[in-house]
């Protein structure tokens, strides 16, 4: 697939989009508009303050993920990427080399618990990790236009969200919107052996991570030429350990 500054080209962001099918010429509009403005950055941008980094293959993205995962669990976080000059770099361009699913739970900070940078993470947050039509269309762009190969859905010990769609109850306001993503998750796992809280959180994870891929012909379009993977992670607040379970 051709680049054009660390970018896909416009005709072939449109061929993954699936512009011209049935059903999804709606988004044509949005798609130029975030191509005009990923342009608009990249013709701006000066080489000479960053180069466009090798790509980073899904399996290399994860190792590194893990990598910086283990650093925060032993307390030898290296903060990298955080300097001032980096500050410059990224406000001249991006190339996150993987993306987040995460929930947005205030003690899941991803940049912080993998160990990363400016610059280094697409990362999209929704209480309970759960795959919206937004979160799906951020991680496309993500993957799509900012050549991220790697998508982690995260999880988490004790969540709220999941603990509220095995409850069941009545919520106020939107917060019922997201819950109902969680149920059909935990569904899965009600007469499953075991914690039904532990199970659900995980089965969760597995959930979303299939989402993404099923309702997205530009994600699925990515995972079959082998230039993305999805995968998902448990977060243990009481530890720091990130476990992959998909």
């Amino acid at each position: 697939m051709s680049r054009i500054n660390g970018f896909v080209g416009r005709r072939n962001f449109l061929k993954l989009a699936g512009i011209g099918g049935v059903g999804v010429a709606a988004s044509a509009a949005g798609s130029s508009f975030l191509w005009d403005a990923q342009q608009a950055v990249a013709q701006q941008a000066s080489p000479t303050v960053q180069q466009r980094p090798q790509a980073v293959s899904p399996d290399a993205a994860l190792k590194r993920l893990m990598e910086g995962n283990k650093r925060f669990i032993e307390g030898q976080g290296e903060n990298p990427n955080q300097s001032r000059l980096r500050l410059q770099e990224t406000a001249v361009a991006q190339y996150p080399f993987a993306s987040i699913l995460g929930c947005a739970d205030s003690r899941v900070p991803a940049e912080i618990v993998f160990d990363q940078g400016l610059g280094d993470l697409f990362v999209v947050r929704v209480a309970g990790n759960v795959a919206s039509q937004t979160a799906i269309g951020s991680l496309e762009f993500a993957s799509a236009v900012l050549g991220s190969q790697l998508i982690v859905v995260i999880g988490h010990s004790r969540c709220g969200a999941v603990q509220a769609a095995i409850k069941g109850d009545p919520l106020p306001g939107r917060i019922g919107v997201f819950v109902e993503e969680i149920k059909p998750a935990v569904e899965s796992v009600r007469f499953k052996t075991g914690d039904l809280e532990e199970n659900s959180i995980t089965a969760n994870v597995q959930y979303q991570a299939r989402k993404l891929s099923e309702s997205s012909t530009i994600l699925a379009s990515l995972i079959k030429e082998g230039k993305l993977k999805i995968a998902g992670g448990r977060y243990d607040l009481a530890t720091g350990q990130v476990t992959i379970v998909t």
